[in-house]
């Protein structure tokens, strides 16, 4: 499934890589592309809405709000 993970405190590239890799690191999460302009990262992943937030806020980042992705695009 896709998501969107709303992140209040992305400020950087790197900062955006560091939660792509934390992300990516996990079993079942196939995809994870962050968007630090946005401060929202696109997962595509098996995993609950409470596990992804967890892996954000460990990698040092407040999750605001873990949403399905919605579009034309999936």
């Amino acid at each position: 499934m896709k998501k969107v993970i709303e992140v209040a405190d992305l400020c950087c590239k790197k900062c955006a890589e560091r939660v792509e890799r934390k992300l990516l690191l996990l079993d079942g999460v196939y995809g994870a592309k962050a968007n630090f302009r946005r401060n929202i990262v696109f997962v595509e992943s098996e995993l609950s809405d409470e596990a992804l937030a967890a892996c954000v806020t460990d990698a040092g980042f407040t999750v605001k709000e873990v949403r399905p992705r919605k579009g034309i695009f999936g």
